[in-house]
């Protein structure tokens, strides 16, 4: 019950129109891939589906944040949160924080969750996706057998800005892609390259 008022609240606060080039009903898993502007986006993909598919959705989402009884409450109970510790940069134990949390991610899977993840890695400030962070390359290799589906969303940034707690009601629009195509002898960069493509090459999809 909980889960179901909030998704309509969530969809109700930020209007959104939802644009489908795949299949939303699939039982197959999935990586879902998306930009990542504020706190409502994994909601707001979360929320985008049938109840059966949310029930089987797990977001990554950082520990630092989802803190404090409510928080913790709805990240573990409602949306079934995989929560990974945030890997400091330019240093072997952030290396070794990074693989870790993408074993994770594979483990939490298992043989039916599909995922939501954001290769960013932060917040984008501008409303243009940054560059991708190489998790998703490891997790295409560590699941060949999951599709990976880009996710664009519009207007999140507005809606709830960064250091703000409440949303501003307006309309935001979510655009699901096709899944990518295979492609097992491209390397790290060129496959950040082509997912990141595929992301921004749904910004004008209506």
């Amino acid at each position: 019950m909980i889960a179901a008022m909030l998704a309509g609240l969530s969809r109700a606060i930020c209007g959104t129109t939802v644009v489908w080039q795949c299949d939303p009903r699939a039982v197959r898993q999935r990586i879902y891939f998306g930009n990542h502007a504020s706190h409502l986006d994994f909601v707001l993909i979360w929320s985008a589906f049938p109840a059966g598919v949310r029930r089987t959705l797990r977001p990554v989402a950082g520990s630092d944040y989802w803190t404090g009884p409510v928080r913790r409450y709805l990240a573990e109970e409602v949306f079934h949160a995989v929560l990974i510790e945030r890997a400091a940069g330019g240093s072997s134990h952030g290396a070794a924080a990074a693989a870790a949390a993408i074993h994770r991610m594979v483990d939490q899977m298992g043989d039916r969750h599909s995922l939501i993840v954001f290769p960013e890695g932060t917040r984008s400030l501008g409303g243009e996706p940054g560059p991708f962070k190489s998790g998703l390359f490891h997790l295409s290799r560590l699941r060949p057998d999951v599709e990976l589906v880009p996710v664009y969303l519009d207007n999140l940034n507005r809606i709830l800005p960064k250091g703000e707690i409440l949303p501003v009601p307006m309309l935001s629009r979510i655009v699901f892609g096709a899944p990518l195509a295979p492609n097992a002898r491209e390397d790290k960069p060129a496959f950040l390259a082509r997912a990141r493509g595929a992301l921004l090459d749904l910004k004008g999809v209506h």
